[in-house]
């Protein structure tokens, strides 16, 4: 039970990695709090995982200052205090570069990138004023520093993601706060099978580019959170992570059976 005693705060928590992370973190001993724009499948995850001594759901839209602090404030309302920031939250557009709107650009990075900033500010805040350290993790990507034309903005949001995990780790060091990143490869979420795999030979261009020949499971990601999160990882901080199943060190292709 490496978080007993601890409160976590996850963004971006009502499916997908978000929700694996919380079911970690649950299983470990914390109290959490998930917050999500989807209000239905939010309170949905909150009633399945817990009972509200234990998790607590928040809508958040993580691009609106006011909310993402609001979430910060609930979660000390209900549970005293936060110890873990989790910024997951992120949208994905798959569009030519040239077809990219303005307004779609302001949308990704409000979400992806600013939300993280937001979500990074407000934790450190209240961890600063706890005087007990903490952890903030950010969830980036490979495409963080790969070039995929058709998800240009989703890449340059999370290569500014990292940014915020570098400066932040620098800055909230003198305060025992860590600050680190993690960046999944191709993971088995609703996200990736509505803009990836049901596309004409999507699975197969993924696999082809993935030496270990599968999509990675949201269970892998929150292990890897929660590695970073916990006193196993006291001396990393600023460093971005890939669990990616060899992407990132592929340079070709290797062959898909079927």
């Amino acid at each position: 039970m490496r978080f007993s005693g601890k409160v976590a705060v996850i963004t971006g928590a009502a499916r997908g990695i978000g929700r694996a992370c919380a079911e970690r973190f649950l299983s470990e001993g914390a109290q959490v709090v998930i917050g999500d724009i989807d209000a239905a499948r939010l309170a949905e995850t909150a009633g399945t995982l817990g009972g509200p001594d234990r998790i607590l759901a928040v809508p958040t839209n993580v691009s609106q200052k006011t909310e993402v602090d609001a979430l910060i404030a609930a979660a000390v309302a209900s549970f005293g205090r936060v110890d873990i920031m989790v910024n997951n939250a992120g949208i994905a557009i798959v569009r030519d570069y040239l077809d990219i709107s303005p307004e779609e650009f302001d949308h990704v990075l409000g979400v992806n990138l600013k939300g993280a900033f937001l979500g990074t500010q407000a934790a450190a805040r209240q961890m600063i004023a706890q005087g007990q350290g903490g952890v903030i993790v950010n969830m980036s990507s490979i495409n963080s520093g790969l070039a995929n034309p058709n998800l240009a903005t989703y890449a340059i949001s999370k290569g500014g993601m990292n940014q915020v995990t570098s400066t932040a780790a620098v800055s909230f060091a003198p305060h025992g706060i860590r600050v680190c990143g993690v960046g999944p490869g191709t993971i088995a979420t609703e996200m990736i099978e509505g803009a990836f795999t049901k596309r004409a030979g999507g699975n197969d261009t993924i696999l082809s580019r993935t030496p270990l020949g599968r999509l990675g499971q949201p269970e892998e990601i929150a292990s890897v959170v929660a590695f970073l999160a916990s006193d196993d990882a006291s001396y990393f901080t600023g460093e971005t992570i890939y669990p990616d199943g060899g992407r990132r060190v592929l340079n070709y292709t290797v062959p898909v059976k079927g």
